[in-house]
């Protein structure tokens, strides 16, 4: 059916309205319930890409500190 013809259709009788509706309403729910599934895979993998900078930034934290010791430490042995 074309949007006029079902335009009018809709006019006319109240259950064919109803059943378009209940049609229109069962697709948007499908679609809906697709785009809620999209969302959810998205923030897991957000939500795992965070927890795996947060790692690399804790490792690279380590490393900097334990270069930074080390290099203080030689200082101070050189000095005496």
């Amino acid at each position: 059916m074309s949007t006029a013809q079902t335009t009018e259709l809709e006019k006319t009788s109240l259950e064919a309205h109803v059943d378009l509706c209940a049609l229109r309403y069962g697709q948007l729910d499908q679609r809906l319930t697709s785009i809620e599934g999209k969302v959810n895979t998205l923030q897991e993998t957000i939500e795992k890409s965070h927890l795996s900078m947060t790692k690399i930034l804790i490792g690279t934290a380590g490393t900097v500190l334990t270069g930074v010791l080390s290099v203080l430490i030689v200082i101070l042995q050189k000095a005496h």
